[in-house]
């Protein structure tokens, strides 16, 4: 089964949670150990938008990657 096949099975209010609980935990924890934590849901959040850019709107595309932005940006500032 395919990783979108099984993304698409979850519960997606679970998965929003999670998230911003991941956010949250990385945007409290000082130091280096917040930002590789934002790194690693940046990672996360841009290899789920290389598999799904194709099937997106153009507008969709924009906020997707406006938010990838935010969240390395907010790592490399917790990094230095």
């Amino acid at each position: 089964m395919s990783l979108l096949a099984r993304l698409a099975r979850l519960n997606r209010t679970t998965v929003f949670l999670v998230t911003i609980g991941v956010v949250l935990l990385a945007l409290f924890v000082p130091g280096v150990v917040g930002g590789i934590l934002l790194l690693a849901l940046a990672a996360a959040l841009a290899a789920i938008l290389a598999k799904t850019w194709p099937v997106q709107s153009p507008r969709t595309r924009v906020l997707r990657v406006l938010i990838l932005a935010l969240l390395v940006t907010a790592a490399i500032n917790k990094l230095t």
